[in-house]
């Protein structure tokens, strides 16, 4: 009697099951229905921000629903991009991530909210922005090898600023440093650390390209290479540290979409390519160049492609992070 009683529940069990699977695939295709939120994890005019304003603006258009931006800073971006990574994976909440929340932190942090490999559905890379070495004028070094030069010789006396510790700024200098086989002294700064830079009483700093556009114009430092693969629009001129001779060095700021974990393919496909119509829209790539960014190539917009990069990005600032003992909470 009692296997016969339990075999219509589990019957219509299976049956309730069968059903939300039938009908997950159905309402993900009908995605989006109601306006999203782009969460942005940091405070509202920075870069992240810039950025996040001008594709959410695009994609809403593309998607024919409203993309809300909600800025939600603290931890270095993690309570921003923690709430998406347990928010419901239905696609209407996603985080516009970077390389300080979903690769520096991983290590950055004694014990991060999340884990950025398995907590989130990569979306797309959707933009990077370069940082520059900028020395002070004073400094007696024209080019990339007369600085690894000087520095070698120098390194117990030399100091440069960032500001502050953690910082893509102070992590990218914390890289170059360990590239080169030096230890020079930090100093953090919770002001403009560029008026010191200028002033002569730093060394040098690895400035964000919107940082370096005035230092470039006003010639108020040397620019002594960009830290990217391939040459920076706003100052063509300038070689990468890749072309004089420190090969494969790259630190730069990029941006990329997440979703919550679980979220259905087909939410995410969509997702992917309005970021990628998005990025391929003129008007979208002239206002991210107003603002020091340019959008990745095609080549690097799939999910499939970030998954890949973020976990090789978290690798590669592991190291520097480590070696120069910068741990949060």
């Amino acid at each position: 009697m009692p296997r016969i009683a339990t075999l219509p529940r589990l019957s219509r069990a299976l049956a309730l099951t069968g059903l939300m699977v039938l009908s997950a695939p159905a309402w993900s295709q009908d995605w989006p229905t109601r306006p999203m939120t782009m969460v942005i994890p940091f405070a509202a005019a920075g870069g992240v921000d810039v950025v996040g304003r001008i594709m959410g603006a695009r994609m809403a258009e593309i998607l024919g629903r409203p993309v809300v931006i909600e800025n939600i800073g603290g931890a270095g971006g993690m309570i921003g991009s923690s709430r998406v990574a347990k928010a419901t994976p239905d696609g209407y909440q996603f985080v516009l991530g970077s390389v300080g929340t979903h690769a520096q932190n991983q290590t950055l942090y004694k014990n991060p909210l999340y884990n950025t490999t398995t907590d989130f559905a990569p979306v797309a890379l959707v933009a990077d922005s370069p940082i520059v070495l900028a020395a002070r004028n004073g400094l007696p070094v024209n080019d990339l090898a007369e600085f690894i030069a000087y520095a070698k010789a120098n390194q117990d006396k030399m100091q440069y600023g960032s500001p502050g510790s953690g910082s893509s700024s102070h992590l990218a200098c914390a890289l170059l440093t360990s590239a080169i086989g030096v230890k020079i002294t930090h100093i953090p700064y919770r002001g403009n650390v560029t008026l010191d830079l200028i002033a002569g009483r730093i060394d040098y700093q690895c400035p964000t390209g919107a940082v370096a556009v005035p230092l470039i114009v006003g010639n108020q430092a040397k620019m002594i290479a960009t830290l990217t693969r391939e040459r920076w629009s706003r100052a063509p001129t300038l070689p990468t540290a890749h072309e004089q001779g420190l090969k494969d060095f790259e630190a730069y700021i990029w941006f990329a979409l997440f979703l919550p974990r679980g979220t259905p393919t087909a939410i995410v496909q969509k997702l992917n390519a309005a970021a990628v119509e998005a990025m391929n829209t003129p008007a979208v790539q002239a206002k991210l160049a107003e603002a020091g960014a340019s959008v990745v190539a095609p080549e690097r917009r799939s999910p499939g492609y970030l998954q890949k990069f973020v976990e090789n990005e978290i690798v590669k600032w592991a190291g520097p992070i480590k070696a120069a003992g910068i741990f949060g909470e």
